[in-house]
């Protein structure tokens, strides 16, 4: 007999997390709570972040001298905006380090970097384009529900049957007799 060993459930921003001052204390530093940086729920699309704000307002007021990112696509999900943070830290002498793959100041690495913004550029669109398909299906399924042309259940309550080619379909929707009787005879006791 095998027993089931239920792992306790980790929140999906943790694991990344703990990974930066993990990489920051591998280099004999620490990091203070204060100097952690994080835009929970807000996307990387935009520039007007609270996290990234308070960032860039201390950087700006030269409290650090480098800062530590997952990678460039988690500062910024377009290259333009990664450029303009880069390039903006920088002349706040305020160096950068990307954990996941550091990057030097050579001709490779730079490409490497405008490809890897153009990645997370397009991902972005494609996440918004999903997202955008997925509210007009909503939006129409609710009025088909509304207009009575679909059942709001994909399985039929006791008493019916419905045509597995079609299970929304309320036309194709039948009454079982012999489960019917039985909600009759429930329903008179």
């Amino acid at each position: 007999m095998s027993r089931r060993v239920d792992k306790p459930k980790r929140k999906p921003l943790a694991q990344p997390l703990e990974r930066l001052p993990a990489h920051v204390q591998a280099q004999g530093e620490t990091v203070a709570e204060q100097a952690v940086f994080r835009d929970a729920g807000d996307r990387g699309a935009s520039l007007s972040r609270p996290g990234l704000d308070q960032l860039r307002d201390r950087a700006a007021l030269a409290e650090f001298d480098r800062v530590v990112v997952r990678a460039p696509e988690r500062l910024a999900r377009k290259y333009v905006h990664q450029v303009l943070l880069l390039e903006e830290r920088r002349g706040h002498g305020c160096a950068g380090e990307f954990v996941e793959r550091p990057l030097r100041q050579d001709a490779h690495d730079q490409v490497l970097l405008q490809m890897r913004g153009a990645v997370a550029e397009y991902e972005r669109t494609l996440i918004t384009e999903r997202t955008l398909i997925t509210d007009r299906m909503r939006r129409g399924r609710l009025t088909h529900l509304r207009a009575g042309q679909l059942l709001p259940w994909s399985r039929a309550p006791f008493g019916y049957r419905l045509d597995p080619e079609h299970p929304r379909d309320p036309a194709c929707r039948r009454l079982d007799p012999a489960a019917a009787a039985l909600v009759h005879e429930m329903f008179a006791w």
